[in-house]
């Protein structure tokens, strides 16, 4: 239930692909639903404020596909009807509710832990001060970064690399996904988003990939730094 709803810009979403794959529809009928929503209201808010244009890759091609948030969906699941439309709209509503939760527990309630907060963050800022290694040219990246990226720079296959975090205990495999073990978890250093890819038999699916954070990242190089395994670039002859 965890995949349905992920975050994206400090707010609890789901995608359009992931709703086509839970309630059996098309792909592109969903969309066509969502543009008509817009269309309809009249309103730039409805656009704005619900619904967020994204693209996802399908066999080397980008295609479009949106974002929503949690009133984004309720008013596209409105015209939603099936056996299991109803039970499929409570799951939803129990993982917008349970990651709302948790976005709770990272926004600071007091003056103390907002200035630690701030704190923290100067000093985040300070590690990364420019310098010609791989920290400078990966981690002051504020953005996500995927692990077959990662494992080039440490001169190794994606494949190899996986293995090798898995062995170190710090992911499993679930599925087709990669997850972060319990200890790991709610520390800020993975995002899951999701893809769209067509099967053997023609059908759009969705699948989750996890990428890591600029402070997922960060962990990754003090970790395998402890244990002697650094990027290519810090490595000596």
């Amino acid at each position: 239930m965890n995949d349905l709803v992920i975050m994206k810009d400090k707010q609890a979403v789901t995608s359009s692909l992931q709703v086509a794959q839970t309630f059996g529809k098309r792909h592109d009928h969903v969309t066509r639903d969502i543009e008509e929503l817009i269309a309809q209201s009249g309103s730039p808010k409805l656009g704005n404020e619900m619904f967020a244009t994204g693209t996802y890759e399908n066999r080397g091609k980008q295609y479009p596909m949106y974002y929503m948030n949690r009133d984004g969906f309720t008013l596209l699941a409105m015209g939603f009807t099936g056996d299991k439309a109803l039970q499929f709209k409570l799951q939803y509503i129990d993982a917008f509710n349970e990651m709302e939760q948790q976005v709770k527990f990272q926004v600071p309630a007091t003056l103390p832990e907002a200035l630690r907060l701030a704190a923290d963050q100067a000093e985040k800022i300070s590690v990364l001060q420019p310098k010609a290694d791989y920290t400078d040219k990966m981690l002051a990246n504020p953005g996500l970064e995927t692990t077959s990226v990662i494992a080039k720079n440490y001169g190794y296959s994606t494949r190899e690399f996986n293995k090798l975090l898995h062995g170190l205990g710090i992911q499993y495999k679930q599925g087709k996904t990669w997850l972060l073990y319990v200890k790991y978890q709610d520390q800020g250093y993975t995002h899951v988003e999701p893809y769209g890819y067509t099967n053997s038999e023609g059908v759009d699916k969705v699948r989750n990939t996890m990428k890591w954070t600029q402070k997922g990242q960060r962990f990754l190089y003090d970790f395998l730094e402890s244990k002697g395994i650094m990027p290519k670039v810090e490595q000596t002859a």
